[in-house]
């Protein structure tokens, strides 16, 4: 059954509780973005893992070198799953799945800007398992969610397919046909008047596709 992440970025400290308080019933991860860590560091990943025990707790760190340390960080703090770059150095990714294999979690690879499946299926033998197609902030207003996007990743099997970029409950009907493992779903929540209707409406819209 597809997961709901909700993305919590460019927000308050206080707006972040704000808005998982009201939409915990309709989520399954939570994720604390960039540049809410930039923002606060670590300290909000352990604060969001300590009053959110029953979820998934995601550090959206893209991290794309020193990988081992970043993703010990993640995980110290309460992370279950850490990001990185899908163009950083496969060094960087191997050590971040070992890392990720001593803590019990997961490392999400973040595919912003690949546009070669090779590389995708490079990342594949390496032992990544969670992919990310994604769709960029700045991107958005140009690029339109299509099923060329999923050219990444149909090459390979055996693994979580995330999407994340712009989404709301439009897009549902054509994302839905991929059978992404988790979809992302940032200011379509977050910046709607009542975040709890938002996200109910996005958990039906999911279980309904």
């Amino acid at each position: 059954m597809t997961k709901i992440q909700l993305a919590l970025d460019r927000l308050t400290k206080e707006k972040c509780f704000e808005i998982v308080e009201q939409t915990e019933s309709y989520i399954d991860f939570i994720e604390v973005g960039t540049g809410v860590i930039k923002e606060y560091g670590m300290s909000i990943v352990r604060e969001m893992s300590e009053r959110y025990p029953n979820k998934k707790i995601v550090a959206d760190m893209k991290t794309c070198d020193a990988g081992k340390h970043e993703a010990k960080q993640a995980f110290e703090a309460g992370a279950h799953i850490t990001t990185v770059m899908a163009f950083a150095n496969n060094q960087t990714i191997e050590d971040m799945l070992v890392v990720a294999n001593q803590y019990g979690q997961q490392l999400m690879v973040d595919l912003l800007g690949v546009t070669d499946y090779a590389r995708v299926e490079e990342l594949h033998r390496l032992g990544v398992r969670m992919f990310n197609i994604h769709i960029g902030i700045d991107l958005q207003k140009d690029v339109e969610w299509g099923a060329q996007h999923f050219q990444l990743t149909n090459h390979i099997s055996d693994f979580q397919l995330v999407v994340s970029g712009g989404i709301n409950r439009d897009l549902l009907p054509l994302l839905m046909k991929q059978q992404p493992s988790v979809v992302i779903v940032g200011s379509a929540i977050t910046g709607h008047e009542n975040p709890a209707v938002a996200a109910k409406e996005i958990q039906e819209g999911v279980t309904q596709f």
